[in-house]
């Protein structure tokens, strides 16, 4: 009586689950009573037959390369092989003399004909399959241009079934969001980073501690901003998800990332690192904790600059801050206005621009696929070019909807205005971080020439004093009528400097963190 190994295939450990196994057993068991076989080893796969080199098929060939049995029986042809150079591989062993039978095939792989018809059938199972592959490829191609990511969720969103969008998470998407905020701010290296979102509560799908590359993986993802690329190919496209974060933060992160920003510092993270630096030759004032107190220096050689406490930092921010005064009548004067503002709609002016900018974004992308097409560029030149572009595309329309929210919640805007009425008190009892954040927001320029600090406020904190002054201040020469004109322009400019990432990031963060710990 001659021995046989028995080998059963199926595509997927989901098919596995099912009977057809067992139903491919059955078979080759009938088979090999009906020709006087013995099965003495059963090779089981789940694995596609497409891709070469499958682990369990090349163990059973070497062993039957060695005389480990007289020979093996398979379900059909197409659970043998669905590419030539394993299908090659099976017809060495009929060469070698060793046995080849199909329980439903009717030939003999032995003879030329049924040879002939074997490598026929081989033919059609491997065509069959190049099919299934490009249709497939194709309906994924089509649903990531719908905007829809068909694989996995990235640690953040969730799932909702096939063809559907994917959601937050809301338990990770917080702490996505803080692990970009963090490394933007300079406050961790990607290695730190790591059990501070551990700290923070952030684990795998899994429930395991998240590792260096997980952390590096999501940082570099830009799903987390509304884009989808795809790895192999680099292919980006616009996603119809919800982001987790704004462009310009994405943006922000892959530019420190790739050395272009301040290095990091994981071991003093003093509060107004890399924020001011010296008039007088453009060096960075770096610093250093001497006695009980930390100096800002600067180290550039032969400059009259030598550094300044952090006291005299935060007294001229204080002072600078001090300087927006919001009592009550400026709260109902402001909120008056900005309750005629959000009335009155979008500014068509700054409608037209917009749509102007996103033109020429679209036309740019169509002449970059062109170019893709006419293989002016390669794949990979493609792929980063349009991802650019994409970004750019997504930070307009994250301007056009956050100056769209403004308008449509007038409380939000005076909500905004009272939290300024408090802004300096709070900047001075606040902890470092809260500090740090504070001045990155409302201040520019920051210099020190020699034992002075030179602060500017920034762009939107100049706009609200010029509100104030216009429809709160003394008697002037102006009429009543210009004097509303420019009442209106200032609170227009107003609404377009202010929009949600300044007055969301303004709020505590200690009011963050309790909200993430609540989420848990």
């Amino acid at each position: 009586m001659k021995s046989c190994f028995g080998y059963v295939r199926v595509s997927t450990l989901k098919q596995g689950e099912g009977v057809s196994l067992e139903a491919q057993k059955d078979a080759i068991e009938r088979f090999a009573a009906q020709n006087d076989i013995t099965i003495t080893k059963w090779f089981q796969e789940k694995q596609t037959a497409a891709k070469r080199g499958r682990p369990v098929f090349t163990n059973m060939l070497a062993t039957l390369k060695r005389r480990g049995a007289d020979g093996v029986i398979m379900h059909r042809i197409d659970r043998s092989a669905r590419n030539f150079f394993d299908w090659a591989k099976l017809g060495e062993l009929a060469d070698l003399g060793i046995e080849v039978h199909f329980a439903s095939e009717s030939l003999d792989f032995s003879s030329r004909g049924g040879r002939l018809a074997a490598n026929v059938q081989m033919a059609v199972a491997e065509d069959y399959c190049r099919n299934l592959s490009i249709e497939a490829k194709k309906g994924l191609l089509g649903r990531m241009k719908q905007g829809i990511y068909p694989f996995n969720a990235p640690i953040g969103y969730l799932n909702n079934g096939s063809g559907q969008l994917k959601t937050h998470d809301p338990k990770r998407a917080p702490l996505i969001r803080r692990a970009f905020e963090l490394y933007d701010a300079g406050e961790h290296s990607i290695n730190s980073l790591v059990p501070e979102m551990t700290r923070l509560g952030l684990r795998s799908r899994a429930g395991r501690p998240i590792s260096r590359r997980c952390i590096e993986n999501i940082l570099q993802n830009p799903f987390y901003c509304g884009l989808i690329r795809m790895k192999r190919s680099g292919e980006v496209f616009p996603g119809a998800h919800e982001p987790i974060i704004s462009a310009e933060l994405f943006e922000a992160v892959q530019r420190r990332k790739s050395g272009k920003a301040q290095k990091k510092s994981t071991f003093h993270n003093y509060t107004y690192r890399g924020l001011f630096r010296c008039e007088v030759c453009r060096g960075a004032m770096t610093p250093e904790k001497q006695k009980g107190h930390v100096y800002y220096r600067c180290h550039s050689p032969e400059c009259p600059t030598t550094g300044v406490r952090e006291e005299a930092l935060e007294t001229k921010i204080e002072a600078i801050l001090n300087t927006l005064r919001l009592s009550d009548e400026h709260i109902a004067v402001l909120g008056a206005r900005v309750d005629e503002l959000c009335a009155r709609g979008a500014d068509p002016e700054t409608a037209r621009l917009y749509a102007m900018q996103l033109k020429q974004i679209d036309e740019r992308l169509e002449k970059l696929d062109d170019a893709a097409i006419d293989q002016i560029i390669d794949k990979e030149t493609h792929g980063r070019r349009k991802q650019a572009l994409l970004l750019e595309r997504t930070k307009i329309k994250d301007a056009q909807e956050r100056i769209s929210n403004l308008r449509r919640q007038p409380n939000m805007l005076r909500g905004f205005f009272e939290r300024l009425k408090t802004l300096a008190e709070h900047y001075r009892f606040a902890p470092p971080s809260e500090k740090r954040q504070i001045t990155e927001l409302t201040t520019s320029n920051r210099l020190v020439n020699r034992k002075n600090v030179l602060v500017e406020p920034s762009k939107w904190l100049l706009a609200c004093q010029n509100a104030l002054a216009v429809p709160c201040g003394g008697p002037d020469g102006c009429t009543s009528r210009k004097r509303s004109e420019l009442r209106d322009q200032q609170l227009e400019a107003l609404s377009e400097l202010i929009d949600l990432n300044i007055v969301e990031r303004l709020e505590s963060k200690s009011q963050v963190d309790k909200g993430l710990y609540e989420t848990h």
